[in-house]
């Protein structure tokens, strides 16, 4: 979820699109270039008005920009919500942005705090947790602290590819048009964006299972983190760390992202450790969690 809106691509079209006129009528090829040139420096210009909007939302507050709200969750990234969550447990002051979802690296979520632009959902977390001294993790031993880098790598770099398989090759991105607000001229575009999540699963490696065994695999993933957690109120213990931040975001994607997944089934008869946990953080850290829908919804 993190590469999604790759937005480079259009670049490539719009060179070979002027060159194609420039071949058959040089003056609408002109004319073309002068419209594509206003528009990036209009685009320059309100990039630079909204940093400095960003720059004045005040000392050490975060802005983090990402995807629109979630119509039965705050995100369908997993990664945002693995960042707010933990701006939330840390308690530091957050704004959200909506205009600017992919910062330098092309992915979301990244934040801008105090001026300075941060990328990469994990590398903001851990500068977070040093500016802020907000370690949550420091009361554990050098054993469970690599037991939680082991399990926050299997979510972000094993579960994420079942995720992604599930949702934009097996679903065709279905979950992604039902689950949030996507503009017209996007939801045109989704179909070409589903064969290129297609061909990146294939380059991963996920593409080349069934889905049966896909599900296989995912079942797997959920099994190892049931047994791990067991009776505990939090995956390392009593207390949250920042792994359960990842945890969560990624629960959350599985549980209210689409109603039709196998995943829903699977924590709720097999796994309800997990289902019980998902509600018990979201109960903790997101109690204005129907406010932060799209549409809001009445507190229940």
């Amino acid at each position: 979820m993190q590469f999604l809106g790759e937005q480079r691509w259009p670049l490539a079209v719009g060179v070979k699109g002027i060159a194609w006129l420039w071949k058959r009528s040089r003056r609408v090829a002109v004319a073309a270039v002068v419209v594509v040139t206003v528009v990036k420096v209009h685009g320059y210009i309100a990039k630079q008005q909204r940093r400095k909007r960003w720059e004045n939302a005040g000392k050490d507050v975060a802005v983090v920009h990402m995807f629109p709200r979630g119509r039965k969750l705050p995100n369908l990234s997993p990664f945002v919500l693995k960042l707010e969550t933990y701006l939330r447990m840390a308690d530091i002051k957050y704004e959200v942005d909506f205009e600017e979802p992919l910062g330098a690296k092309n992915k979301a979520p990244w934040i801008t705090l105090n001026g300075e632009e941060l990328t990469d959902s994990q590398l903001i977390v851990e500068h977070l947790a040093s500016k802020f001294e907000k370690d949550f993790s420091s009361h554990l031993t050098r054993e469970e602290r690599a037991t939680a880098h082991a399990l926050r790598t299997m979510l972000e770099d094993h579960t994420l590819w079942v995720l992604v398989y599930e949702r934009y090759v097996e679903k065709r991105g279905k979950a992604l048009l039902r689950g949030m607000h996507v503009p017209c001229y996007l939801r045109m575009a989704v179909n070409m964006f589903v064969r290129r999540i297609k061909k990146v699963c294939w380059l991963q490696g996920m593409g080349r299972h069934s889905p049966t065994e896909i599900q296989h695999m995912g079942k797997q993933d959920l099994s190892a983190l049931s047994d791990y957690l067991g009776d505990k109120d939090f995956l390392m213990g009593d207390k949250a760390t920042e792994v359960d931040c990842t945890l969560f975001g990624f629960l959350c994607q599985l549980m209210w992202a689409d109603v039709g997944s196998p995943y829903v089934k699977m924590l709720e008869t097999e796994f309800p450790n997990l289902r019980a946990y998902t509600l018990r953080v979201r109960d903790k850290f997101w109690p204005d969690w129907n406010a932060c829908l799209d549409p809001p919804q009445p507190v229940q």
